[in-house]
């Protein structure tokens, strides 16, 4: 071992007993293998190099950590379920990890408001049974349900695939509290439905990325469950059909969902357990869920199936007749990305407007058939709200550091596309590391300039997980 890298040991050291002295009951872990599982996400880029992992108990040792991190010039980087692509939870420069596994509690439902107060660490699907509890839904939902956090999903104004009917996250989030970098705690709208009182600093933290402090307590608002629904599968022969799919499906139906995958997400998901819908391989497959209450309802979906078929927009078609056949078509969507994860993917994230869709797709195809003749690309995503996931595989012969670097080349080339579009480089996985030489191309130099400030005002020493979003 080198002096220098003894000086440094013995400076973690210093650093972590100075902070289990400062705060005695605060559980904090140093184990090389603790470092490496906390300070990362599903990226995988990034060699995790955290000083510690802390783990508070309660909004104030929350509280503690924040005033002894702006006291010593610590950074820190907020941890929920770490399954973001983006980096956003990654630590790699000895950065404190503030993990929220144990603030996992709900706190409080009120029926009048129909609200649930919740520690940051519950996972979207305990959050789900919950409200189900009560007889509400909490309707944000994504396939990673089981293993994110609400306090991750805050931090990206996660969607998922119930957009069209729900929106993001910001629109189910009726207050929060907020822990800054100098150990303030903010109650930001305390819940109000109308709060004209200046500037709404809730809706600035969500979708932050945890740079302007560290959410310790969400109020979400919940709703009536929807009324029964059915899925519908479509086998679509070319891309120019999906969206007037789609526009048939909105004339008719009450769409809660309308998702899309290609043949080649359909082969990885199948290889992964899924069942073959059908015989015969289409180019394209839409999941629709809709609104299937009574008999005029299903009958609707009959005929939109029969409409697209005649018009050739569709080549076949399934309409689930019960609830284990409408989870096995929505496996076919939302396996997906489990399925592509041995693969070691590089992953883009991206939207446009509804109506630009159909032209976007087009430049979209033309650029990755040009750019990436010898890998799999892989789409899915939610095209009913704009939003698509571009998954290029790796080659097993291609090492990860020119995979990469070839992919990013190809990554300034959509996002050039994206600008002309008038769309967005992130559309729910965030900046984080991996997209912020993107920004430019979503927002001017003026927003950017103003995100600075902002972000500034909140962390004037730049210790809330630095290096995310812009440097």
């Amino acid at each position: 071992m080198t002096q220098s890298s003894e000086g440094a040991r013995g400076s973690k050291e210093a650093l972590c007993s100075g902070l289990r002295a400062a705060i005695p009951a605060l559980r904090l872990l140093t184990d090389p293998a603790d470092l490496e599982h906390y300070g990362r996400d599903w990226t995988r880029r990034w060699v995790p190099a955290p000083l510690a992992i802390a783990l508070p108990a309660s909004t104030e040792e929350v509280q503690a950590i924040a005033r002894w991190a702006t006291t010593h010039g610590i950074a820190l980087v907020p941890s929920g379920g770490r399954t973001g692509l983006s980096g956003g939870a990654v630590a790699a420069n000895g950065e404190l990890v503030v993990s929220f596994e144990r603030m996992n509690r709900v706190l409080d439902f009120n029926a009048v408001d129909r609200t649930l107060t919740v520690q940051p660490g519950i996972a979207l699907e305990a959050l789900h049974k919950a409200a189900a509890e009560h007889g509400l839904i909490y309707p944000v939902d994504f396939a990673a349900r089981g293993s994110c956090s609400i306090g991750g999903n805050i931090a990206t104004n996660a969607g998922g695939i119930r957009v069209i009917r729900y929106g993001n996250t910001r629109e189910w989030i009726a207050g929060l509290k907020l822990v800054t970098a100098n150990g303030d705690l903010l109650d930001l709208n305390r819940g109000l439905i109308k709060n004209s009182s200046g500037y709404d600093l809730r809706q600035l933290v969500i979708g932050a990325e945890g740079t302007l402090g560290l959410v310790v307590e969400a109020t979400l608002r919940l709703t009536d469950p929807p009324p029964a629904s059915q899925v519908m599968l479509f086998a679509v022969p070319k891309m120019a059909a999906l969206m007037r799919v789609f526009a048939a499906c909105r004339s008719r139906l009450k769409l809660s969902a309308f998702e899309f995958f290609t043949d080649r997400a359909l082969h990885h998901v199948l290889a992964h357990g899924a069942q073959k819908p059908f015989e015969e391989i289409a180019k394209y497959y839409v999941v629709a869920e809709f609104d299937a209450a009574d008999e005029s309802q299903q009958q609707a979906a009959l005929e939109v199936f029969e409409s697209c078929l005649n018009d050739g927009l569709v080549n076949d078609g399934v309409l689930s007749q019960s609830e284990a056949q409408a989870a096995a078509l929505w496996r076919l969507r939302e396996g997906i990305t489990e399925s592509l994860a041995a693969h070691k993917p590089y992953k883009n994230d991206i939207s446009v407007r509804i109506s630009a869709v159909p032209d976007f797709l087009d430049e979209m195809s033309a650029l990755l058939t040009r750019e990436y003749p010898h890998f799999d690309v892989v789409w899915f995503g939610h095209i009913g709200d704009g939003n698509l996931h571009i998954n290029v595989l790796k080659p097993a012969d291609v090492a990860d550091a020119e995979f990469v670097a070839q992919c990013e080349r190809v990554t300034k080339l959509l996002s050039d596309v994206l600008a002309r579009h008038g769309g967005s480089i992130s559309a729910e996985h965030g900046i984080g590391l991996v997209k912020k030489a993107y920004l430019s191309g979503t927002r001017s130099a003026a927003e950017i300039a103003l995100m600075r400030a902002v972000r500034g005002v909140f962390d004037p020493h730049g210790l809330m997980n630095p290096g995310k979003l812009f440097d």
